[in-house]
């Protein structure tokens, strides 16, 4: 038994190795589960499910990593119960949480009646029935294979509950029970045998198995005989044999074939009035198609369904005839199969993908949306812009999923007092409300700038605009940076609410500002935000920018920081007289899973003048 263990485990292993490509383990992790929940959800094989995954991501041109995580991100959902109980894979695979968040524990013995059913020859898990003194008094079947037979003419699922004391009244007597016994006791495995046992000679081999006892047995000189084979391989491939002889009418079944259309053998073989009954009408043109074929004298091989006892099954026939020389049929043989799982699993995994394809479409419809409203609501500059004492260049760096479209912001304008002013935010979350939040903020504050010009007070607006914004959307929340520069004074003076750091280069080098106080925009009703002022000199670059920048999973903030520093010190190097657009193409976001927005500003005089600008005057 264990040599056959081993064989099974070593070819599943070789199965995985070829049938699954050369993945990462994170990215195999993930297939793995993705495979285990359509295997569960669609209640077909594991084999099945990862080869319709396979073809999923074939058909999509797609990384199978990415399909499977859209697999997960769909159905890593509780399945809602139905009248039906649990399936199988319910017990061996992926034991749901109950509602408690305790993992029920199945059965031991279902767990090993469902690995047994699997297994040819005659074995069976026993567990032991001992006194008060904790003697061992007898044995009781708890799984057996469908093979395993006792004298008195019971086998497989018949024996389970029995008692061997009572199939072998003299056993606990016998220097056999001893050897049991030691068996549970110290877990070393026995063999035992040949011996006699009513007229009967047998080989036992007994291994402890948990708690109870693991017995694989052979009885010489009763092997199965050939139709005893036979009925094993119809049990093994749920399939029945059937025969009509068209000469003198006759008709014979096998015994699966019987169990197949759930009629008792009693009542002999369906009739054909009876079999038309059971036909489903929509299948009406296959079954036409079938005997058409039949009679230009082909093999027939067509799958139908039928109705029993108000369940609809799934019938795969294959028939043939002995014809005469004429090429009339007269005798008709063939098998019928009970497909209902495969085509069950096969329907429930094509609904599947269908939901996949409309989940992703109405990503991409949303995808589309967010997009359009982002880009019509915060248009992106191609080149610096020019205003009053300052000149502005911006970036947008959108995230690498299509379906991340964020709500990082920026505004930069000039006031009617003569000063400009810049802000730069990241609402939280992605997609559509992220995006109509984005714009509702990015109004407001132009609104807002009409009565107050203080950057203190405009986030301190912001934050009781998005606090309301919060209560018809729960956990919205962003972060903000709002400044105010003076030219005649060089001066800017600004405030931020949770938002990381602007970056000042002067003479070379480049550091992150001290921020002032102010919570993130939404948390606390009644927030309230301090100011800093800073002189900006002539060859200053201030730079603001949104967390996508900095922020990674795989470092930390000041890793990210200081490589935006390394660039921005690189590119004040590279072009010293003109370092905007240097600095915007240099800049890449730190995390692909989240947008990025710049906005870098450097300080003019009236002097300076685009030189571009001057070349086509000329």
């Amino acid at each position: 038994m264990g040599g056959r263990q081993q064989a099974y485990l070593e070819a599943m292993e070789n199965l995985r190795s070829v049938a699954r490509p050369a993945i990462g383990d994170g990215s195999r992790a993930t297939v793995d589960r993705a495979v285990g929940l359509l295997a569960g959800r669609t209640r077909c094989r594991l084999a099945e499910a990862h080869r319709h995954l396979m073809h999923m991501a074939a058909d999509q041109n797609r990384d199978v990593a990415d399909v499977a995580a859209g697999v997960i991100g769909m159905l890593d959902i509780p399945e809602p119960a139905d009248d039906r109980g649990p399936p199988l894979r319910s017990t061996l695979l992926a034991p749901r949480q109950s509602p408690t968040g305790v993992r029920p524990v199945e059965p031991w013995p279902a767990v090993v009646q469902a690995v047994l059913d699997l297994l040819p020859g005659q074995s069976a898990l026993l567990t032991p029935v001992r006194d008060p003194s904790g003697e061992l008094v007898d044995l009781v079947y708890a799984a057996v294979t469908p093979e395993a037979t006792t004298p008195d003419g019971r086998h497989g699922r018949q024996l389970v509950g029995a008692r061997l004391a009572e199939q072998f009244p003299h056993a606990p007597s016998s220097e056999r029970w001893a050897a049991y016994r030691r068996v549970l006791d110290t877990g070393e495995p026995v063999q035992l045998g040949p011996f006699t046992v009513e007229g009967h000679r047998f080989t036992v081999r007994a291994h402890r198995l948990g708690s109870g006892l693991f017995m694989t047995w052979v009885r010489h000189g009763a092997g199965p005989d050939e139709g005893d084979r036979i009925a094993g391989t119809e049990q093994l491939g749920n399939l029945g044999w059937g025969e009509w002889d068209l000469v003198s009418g006759e008709v014979r079944w096998s015994a699966q074939l019987y169990r197949i259309y759930e009629r008792d053998p009693a009542r002999g073989p369906l009739s054909t009035e009876e079999t038309e009954a059971l036909a489903v009408a929509e299948d009406a043109p296959l079954r036409l198609a079938a005997a058409e074929a039949f009679e230009r004298g082909e093999r027939v091989d067509v799958t139908l369904r039928v109705r029993i006892k108000g369940r609809i099954k799934h019938l795969r026939t294959v028939a043939d005839a002995t014809r005469d020389g004429a090429g009339r049929p007269l005798r008709v043989y063939g098998i019928v199969q009970d497909v209902t799982a495969r085509e069950n699993g096969a329907r429930r995994l094509a609904e599947v993908e269908q939901q996949l394809a409309e989940h992703r479409r109405s990503l991409h419809a949303e995808h589309e949306l967010a997009a359009r409203l982002q880009h019509i609501i915060l248009p992106i500059p191609e080149r610096p812009v020019e205003l009053p004492g300052i000149k502005v260049a911006v970036r947008y760096l959108p995230a690498g999923q299509e379906s991340l479209v964020g709500g990082d912001w920026y505004h930069a304008a000039a006031l009617r007092d003569g000063s400009v002013l810049l802000a730069i935010g990241d609402v939280a979350g992605h997609g559509t409300l992220a995006a109509t939040t984005m714009a509702q903020l990015r109004y407001s504050l132009r609104a807002l700038a009409v009565t107050t010009t203080d950057p203190a007070e405009l986030l301190g607006h912001l934050n009781r605009i998005t606090c309301d914004l919060d209560e018809e959307r729960p956990e919205t929340a962003a972060t903000a940076i709002v400044a105010r520069y003076e030219p005649a004074l060089r001066r800017l003076t600004w405030a931020q609410a949770g938002h990381p750091p602007p970056l000042l280069s002067r003479g070379g080098r480049t550091q992150p500002l001290p921020r002032p106080g102010g919570p993130m925009l939404g948390v606390v009703e009644d927030a309230r935000y301090e100011c800093a002022e800073l002189r900006l000199a002539i060859g200053d670059l201030l730079l603001l920018y949104t967390d996508g920048l900095v922020e990674h999973r795989c470092r930390s903030l000041d890793e990210g920081l200081d490589a935006v520093i390394r660039t921005v010190d690189e590119a004040v190097a590279a072009a010293p007289l003109q370092p905007l657009a240097e600095l915007v193409s240099r800049l890449r976001q730190a995390n692909p899973d989240d947008d990025t927005c710049i906005l870098a500003v450097r300080p003019t005089t009236g002097e300076t003048q685009d030189l571009r600008r001057y070349l086509r005057s000329r």
